[in-house]
């Protein structure tokens, strides 16, 4: 049965899905559609998780490329299927090759997906708010650039994601920030009685609006806030409990 997933009309005929929890075989904490091999879940599972997401999306399970995220600026450029035991650590890729399905798995951070329908070249990223303020979305930009695509043809997609209402960061992280992106302080805020939040989607769009794409597209809701629909590595934490990973797709056919 195929597995549920989100999408963006913006993206339109490409390929693409917004994986959430459900459609998958894991149980517990993990239930269903885990998709990370590093949280404790059953390999097996996590394997029958990733080949439902690959078919769901008409492609062979081996062709789902998914990188060893690290929260950097790193991009990398897919030529070909990933061996069974090759890992590569970047937080974006790019391609322009038709049968490769990428994969961003993230469980708070933003998982962005990337197109230039005109030029058939795709990306996928991985922004966590440091990876973020490195400049990860630019990177993927410059790199899908090189490829042949054109920033104002591309299309971003942004899917679920902790919202600033539920990302309480405090002055320290809000000082760090700032000394890596001055320009991010539009995206901190202070409620009343509280202490510092930071709209991580927003300071994405923001990345993205600089970096010259026109049209961004939101998807799905706040991971934090909706922990029965999807993953969320803080509100795990915060209960004191495990948690999952779930999976952002884009390919081209």
């Amino acid at each position: 049965m195929p597995i549920p997933f989100e999408t963006s009309s913006a993206l339109g005929t490409i390929r693409h899905g917004f994986f959430g929890r459900a459609g998958g075989v894991s149980t517990d904490a993990y239930a269903s559609n885990n998709v990370s091999f590093t949280t404790g879940d059953d390999e097996a599972n996590v394997t029958a998780n990733r080949a439902g997401v690959a078919t769901s999306m008409g492609y062979e399970p081996p062709n789902l490329v998914i990188l060893k995220q690290t929260h950097t600026a790193d991009v990398h450029v897919v030529a070909a299927p990933l061996a069974a035991e090759e890992i590569v650590e970047a937080d974006a890729m790019v391609t322009d090759r038709p049968g490769l399905l990428l994969g961003i798995l993230t469980a708070d951070c933003t998982p962005i997906l990337f197109a230039d329908a005109q030029a058939r070249i795709i990306g996928a990223t991985h922004a966590g708010w440091k990876g973020a303020a490195n400049g990860i979305a630019e990177a993927t930009i410059a790199a899908m650039v090189a490829l042949g695509a054109q920033p104002e043809r591309i299309v971003a997609a942004i899917g679920p994601t902790i919202s600033g209402p539920n990302y309480e960061v405090g002055p320290q992280f809000a000082a760090d920030l700032l000394a890596l992106y001055p320009s991010a302080g539009n995206r901190i805020f202070v409620p009343e009685g509280g202490v510092e939040h930071f709209d991580l989607p927003g300071f994405v769009a923001d990345c993205l609006s600089a970096a010259g794409v026109q049209t961004i597209d939101r998807v799905g809701s706040c991971t934090y806030g909706d922990p029965a629909r999807y993953f969320s590595h803080r509100h795990a934490t915060h209960h004191g409990i495990k948690t999952g990973r779930q999976i952002a797709v884009i390919g081209l056919t």
